[in-house]
Formats: structure tokens, sequence, C-alpha cells
């Protein structure tokens, strides 16, 4: 494999670059038109922010330079805001990825270089300069090595309940971190456990007609669908959320359902979300137990086809959103009791496919563009060693560890690569702007 593909070549930016606006327009193709705009000024916020909203652009670029054919089940859009915290079932914290709407099997090295270039982005974003862009690059990349040869020792088992415990993370890194990172992390952790569905209702929702929860109407983040449409067509709406309810259910285990039969649907609302997702449908729906504080609010998602599709083959799965859970399941250390997929035909009668999980479940990610090359290196660090699990979890990872080998040459070509894509995102980020500056790009700032 490395005479096929030698570690020194993974520094390939690639040719010439893609044309975003075409790339961009092509994949906004039926999504909700009066958010592009949203969309377009999330992205032209700074170049990490239209980095994330860019991973079919990548993609491309990806495409263009050869692969070692190692496959596992790609995250497909490994940035590091795409990691994070989250409870399980068991309320534990644990850090690992958190967006899988383009996950699909494809070579392990593109979910590596995707997540090396999000941190040299970052690191110019931050004013770092370059030397600490590369040292952070590089223990970024080698974390991910040195993980991967960790993992190709254990046995199946072993790996398949590998998680990053999030206080035990703490613990282990207490030494090595300023008290005030310290203090700054343990009140983010702090602030991630009260995130839940309660804590939801209170800031999504009013008290309505009756007495009881509505969710709030503050266009166009978050829109009743009484106010997003006729009273025919939200009737005809949550007709059909209902049902989409009653079959996503079948896609969860038996005692899940059991669970969800025990909540009734309240309310029904359209909820931007993202950078890369702005524009496609995305409803949160608020369900009541017991009484009105008893919430559970689920997120649906509008799922469609991998970015990665045109360059790593169709999905297996002929429902987006069965796509996306399975990913997630395979991923994931432990996934949200609540995921599934279903179906709905909306009010203009296309059937589109949606993925659904809770809203909110001690859910938090950190600002990258804010970490010194110090904290900036540590995240990374953690990012990749979740990475290199995930990859273990569903691909040949003793093949993936032998291909990297024991020596620096795969992070040191991993470290160039990002650095040169880092250049091509700064053209590509000023390229989109020109667009909107020439009105070829709708686009509204400050949503």
């Amino acid at each position: 494999m490395r005479s096929a593909l030698p570690l020194d070549q993974h520094s390939e930016v690639g040719g010439e670059p893609v044309d975003v606006l075409t790339l961009l327009t092509e994949q906004e193709r039926g999504r909700v038109e009066d958010l592009l705009p949203i969309r377009h000024g999330r992205m032209l916020a700074s170049p990490f922010a239209f980095y994330r909203g860019a991973a079919g652009v990548m993609a491309a670029d990806l495409a263009a330079v050869p692969n070692s054919g190692l496959q596992v089940q790609l995250c497909g859009d490994a940035h590091l805001s795409n990691f994070g915290v989250y409870a399980t079932p068991e309320r534990r914290l644990v850090f690992d990825v958190n967006d899988f709407d383009e996950t699909l099997p494809g070579p392990f090295e593109w979910d590596v270089k995707r997540l090396a270039a999000s941190v040299a982005v970052a690191g110019r974003g931050n004013g770092h300069q370059s030397r600490d862009r590369t040292d952070t690059v590089l223990a970024v990349a080698s974390t991910y090595r040195t993980a991967m040869r960790q993992f190709a020792k254990m046995g199946n088992l072993a790996v398949w309940y590998a998680s990053l415990d999030v206080e035990q993370a703490m613990a282990d890194l207490a030494p090595r971190i300023k008290s005030s990172d310290r203090r700054r992390t343990r009140a983010a952790l702090d602030r991630a456990r009260t995130r839940d569905n309660a804590d939801a209702l209170r800031k999504l929702t009013r008290t309505g007609t009756g007495g009881h929860a509505r969710f709030v109407d503050d266009p166009p983040l978050i829109v009743p669908v009484d106010r997003l449409f006729s009273l025919v067509d939200a009737t005809e709406l949550r007709r059909g959320l209902l049902e989409v309810l009653r079959s996503y259910r079948d896609t969860l285990v038996e005692d899940r359902r059991h669970l969800l039969d025990q909540f009734d649907l309240v309310d029904v609302a359209r909820k931007v979300v993202g950078v890369g997702s702005v524009g496609t449908r995305a409803f949160v729906l608020l369900l009541t137990g017991r009484d009105d504080q008893d919430p559970l609010v689920l997120q649906a998602k509008e799922a469609s086809a991998s970015v990665l599709e045109p360059y790593c083959g169709q999905s297996e799965y002929a429902n987006a959103g069965q796509r996306v859970v399975v990913g997630q399941r395979l991923v994931q250390a432990a996934s949200d009791i609540f995921l599934g997929w279903d179906q709905l035909t909306g009010v203009d009668g296309v059937a589109r496919d949606f993925y659904v999980r809770q809203l909110r479940d001690g859910k938090a990610s950190a600002d990258v563009e804010d970490m010194s090359p110090r904290r900036l290196a540590v995240y990374g660090q953690f990012c990749a060693w979740t990475l290199a699990r995930a990859h273990a979890r569903s691909g040949d990872r003793v093949a993936i560890a032998a291909y990297l080998g024991k020596r620096d040459t795969f992070e040191r070509a991993v470290a160039e690569f990002a650095e040169g894509y880092a250049d091509r995102t700064d053209a590509q980020f000023h390229q989109l702007r020109d667009a909107a500056d020439h009105g070829d790009l709708a686009v509204t700032t400050g949503v």
C-alpha cells in the first residue's frame, strides 16, 4: 500500500481548485430558498465559517488526488466544530463526533485531512504563528497515528467499548493546562449538563392558550408551523409529522418505543440550524409526558445524499436518514436513545428523508475561534483520538496502523497538506465573498 501511495504523498493538495459558487449552487438545489441567504451570510463570517459549510467543496478537492483505499465509515465532515460533549444514556459526559449528515464509507485519510486542515484554518483565524500552526497539526495527526496503533493491538470488544470520558480526561489533563483554562472548561461542562429537555422548554417556548407551552415565534430562526404555513397546510404538516413519529418509532429498539409512547405531540416549529445545514428542512417537536413540566424536545432534520457520494459511491441505504443513523451508531461510542429515521411528505407533495434525535441532551461544542495554540492543540488531540477510535470501530484498524507505520512521515505530510489547503480555503472564501460583492450571491448577515 505504501508503494501504491507513499505516506509523503499525502501532502498533495491537488490540481486546480473547484468552482465554489457552482458547487454550492448544486448542493443547495431543493433547499428552502428564503433561508439560503442566511447560509451564505454565516459562511462569509470568516474563512473557518466558510470551511464549516464547504464539506462538498473539499470532497471534490480530495477526490482529485490518489487515496489509500483503506475504507472506514467516514464522519464525512470531521472539522473541529463537529466534535463535542454530550450525555450518554448512563448520563456520563463523553467527547465524540457529533455531526453525521455526510457520513459514508470512504478512505480514512479524508477525515484526517478534513480535521487537520480545520486546525490550520482555525489557527490562522486566531492569529497563530506559522510554526505554532504546524506544531498543532503535527500533534493532531501524530495522535491519530499513535492512537490507531494502540487500537490495532486491542481486541474487538475493547475497541467497541472505548470512549473518551470527559471527567477522566479532565483529571488526566489537570497537570498540563493552566488553572484559568481548567476553570473555563469546567464552567463549559457545567453548562453542558444543563442543556437538556427542561432547558429547551425554558428557552424555546412560551405559555400559550390554555396555559400550555408553545414554541416562541422568533423568525427566521424559529417559526411555529401555524405562522409558517396556512391553516390548512399547517394542519397537514402536523398530521404528517404525527405519522412520522408513528413510523419512526419502528426504527427504535423496543424499550425506547415504550418510552416514546408515553409522550404526546404538542407543538411543531421550523428551526434554522448550523452553517452548512441552513436551508435544509429542520423541525423541532415539543412532546409532553406526565404534564407540561415533563418535556421531550425532538429535532427532525432533513437528510439528503452525502456530498461524498459523487466520489465514494452511492449509499447502500435508500433513505438518507437511515444512512445518517446507521453511520452515527457505527461511529459514536454511545448514541442518543431517540435516534431514528423516517420519510415525510411536505406541503409541496415532495417526499423527503429525515432523521430524528433529541434537540439537546448535554450537547456542547467548543468555540475553536477563540483558542490559544496550546488549547487548540489539546482540543485537536481529543478530536484526533476520537476520530481514530471511530475509524478503528468501522475499518481495518490493523491495516491502517501498519500503513501509517512507526515514524512521523504521515503527520508531516498531513501538516504540509493542512497549510496548503488553508491557502486554498482562503482563496475559496474570497471567491465567495467576491460573488456576494458583485451581487451573484444573496447574503443575509447577523442572523
